[in-house]
């Protein structure tokens, strides 16, 4: 085994180098062994981070029982919930960049042997995987695990509730009080936030790819059984190194699409589409549209978490978790289980081991095969999410299509055009949206936003006034995994690229087939002409700094937002 971390650590010249570990309080024993970089997003702001410096210890005391170094360094991440809703949500898909730069810096200028990445929620998971992905080394990702549920009146609730109370408040259809106790008891304590939302998806895709242990994206964050696996993931992290098993060896055109299947499978959140192109292209894996539409025509919703159903994530990981439904649709040959795994074994082999187990456990929690369907009847024939295209979005969007109210899976109504997600809210909060109307956000975009907001605000509010039946919602930004209804995401081309969503006017008529795939303004081939001739309007903002280098730099929602080298 060749150390990379000799570079700094061997040799009389390193001298210099060993004196500043040494400085820190390393000894010569352990700089003789792997230097293993921790990184640790912990932080006083994220209530899925909170913990982590518990998670981050267990891993490191993995590390040491195995014969390595740990060597804890930060990584920052937003709470997509607190920055909901104002200009701070312009900063959350735009900081997983900061995050995989970040990585790549800290791993190289110190010459790490491993990585173990320590985040939890949105943006950071898959900003830890792009980094991972850019850097090949030997690296393994250990979160920090969901949120129990809430309580309130005997019902499990979550973060999306309190949203959908807000509006029913609004709305006058709850009292203060009630919304009072929602706010008090929907987060009853750390994690990512309870049901299949971004944070969530991202944790249990990162075990579809191989890069985390079985159990990640399912053991609630308050479980010692969470602790323990991050002392086995600390150990992991060593004997990669030994193996030289790399995220080059792991996350394969295979593993990819196996993370699409079970994002499907899953019912997962639309961001899922934007993260893993942003992981599949630092990992030389094409992907596109196409592909996720494939994917997902193909591989039916075995899964009805929150919002899009009654259930939680704590109580899929009492039903086997990740590892359960990847044998459902494995056993029906969804799944190229050739693929490698960062616990050192094929996913066949590690299906196979924990099989027999996995079906005892499931027929005693599970008995009814309602928080996972099989195969043979699942909650829908197709998977979570659709792509949609037509003149509105030719390079397309998506829909969580397994939250969708099936009265809304087709519709036509007027347009109701709004240029920023502060508008459309006053006009919710101003009772000015009917039923039947299709509301259209845009210059939220990657480049026009700029940072591409999610719209769990005005989808939530809808939801709360009991709208979401009956308007859909319509966006070149994006929507937060809690969102449920017609809300269509991700149109691309964008407004401020000259999409046709720029020129859609106040009443136009919106056809939506949702099983077609289809996404329409209806107005005829010469007035969109005309229209076109027309310079765009868009909404003047006083955009700087890190913002402002992001808007020239950010491609396309429909290549994950990724960023662009400039000339």
């Amino acid at each position: 085994m060749k150390k990379l971390s000799a570079q700094v650590t061997e040799g009389f010249d390193r001298a210099p180098h060993r004196s500043l570990f040494k400085a820190m309080g390393y000894i010569d024993e352990e700089m003789n062994r792997p230097l293993i970089g921790v990184v640790n997003a912990k932080s006083e702001i994220v209530p899925g981070h909170i913990h982590l410096d518990n998670i981050t210890e267990a891993v490191k005391t993995g590390i040491r029982m195995a014969g390595g170094t740990p060597v804890e360094i930060p990584s920052i991440g937003v709470c997509d919930g607190i920055a909901m809703g104002h200009a701070g949500m312009k900063y959350s898909l735009a900081s997983r960049e900061l995050i995989a730069d970040s990585i790549e810096t800290m791993a190289l200028a110190h010459s790490f042997d491993g990585l173990v990445l320590v985040p939890n929620c949105d943006k950071i998971v898959p900003g830890m995987l792009m980094a991972a992905a850019r850097l090949d080394l030997p690296a393994i990702l250990m979160s920090g695990g969901p949120m129990l549920a809430g309580n309130v009146g005997g019902c499990k609730v979550s973060l999306s509730n309190v949203f959908e109370a807000m509006g029913a408040f609004q709305a006058e259809q709850i009292p203060e009080e009630e919304l009072k106790e929602m706010e008090d008891h929907a987060c009853p304590g750390c994690g990512s936030c309870s049901g299949m939302f971004t944070a969530n998806s991202m944790n249990c895709l990162a075990e579809s790819l191989g890069m985390a242990l079985p159990g990640n994206g399912t053991l609630p964050a308050v479980y010692a059984e969470r602790l323990r696996l991050a002392k086995k993931a600390g150990m992991r992290a060593v004997s990669l190194v030994k193996e030289d098993l790399r995220p080059s060896s792991i996350m394969t055109r295979a593993a990819f699409t196996n993370a699409l299947a079970v994002d499907m499978a899953l019912g997962c959140s639309t961001n899922s589409v934007l993260h893993l192109f942003a992981i599949a292209n630092e990992a030389n894996v094409p992907m596109d549209l196409a592909e996720v539409d494939r994917v997902s025509s193909m591989t039916p919703n075995l899964c009805k978490l929150s919002p899009a159903g009654p259930y939680y994530m704590e109580d899929l990981d009492a039903a086997g978790g990740v590892l359960a439904v990847m044998q459902q649709l494995s056993a029906a040959g969804f799944l190229d289980t050739s693929a490698k795994t960062v616990s050192g074994v094929t996913l066949g082999e590690l299906l196979r081991t924990s099989g027999a187990g996995m079906r005892t456990v499931r027929q005693r929690i599970d008995p009814g095969n309602r928080i996972i369907r099989p195969v043979t009847d699942p909650y829908g024939k197709a998977g979570g999410i659709k792509v949609l295209r037509g003149n509105l979005a030719p390079q397309g969007c998506v829909v969580k299509q397994s939250a969708v109210a099936p009265e809304m899976l087709q519709h036509e109504g007027p347009a109701r055009v709004f240029e920023s997600e502060e508008d459309c809210m006053t006009a919710i909060n101003q009772g000015e949206i009917r039923k039947g109307d299709v509301i259209v956000i845009r210059y939220e975009g990657p480049k026009g936003g700029p940072g591409m907001r999610e719209m769990l605000t005005p989808t939530s509010a809808l939801s709360g006034m009991g709208l979401d039946k009956d308007v859909a919602l319509i966006t070149d930004g994006r929507f937060s995994g809690a969102t449920r209804g017609a809300a269509i995401g991700h149109v691309s081309p964008e407004a401020a690229d000259g999409g046709l969503i720029a020129y859609v006017k106040e009443g136009d008529r919106i056809r939506i087939d949702i099983p077609c795939g289809v996404l329409k303004l209806q107005v005829p081939e010469e007035e969109i002409t005309l229209r076109r001739q027309q310079p765009m309007k868009s909404p003047e903002r006083d955009i700087r700094g890190y913002l402002a280098r992001y808007a020239k730099m950010v491609t396309s929602a429909s290549t994950g937002a990724i960023l662009r080298i400039m000339d």
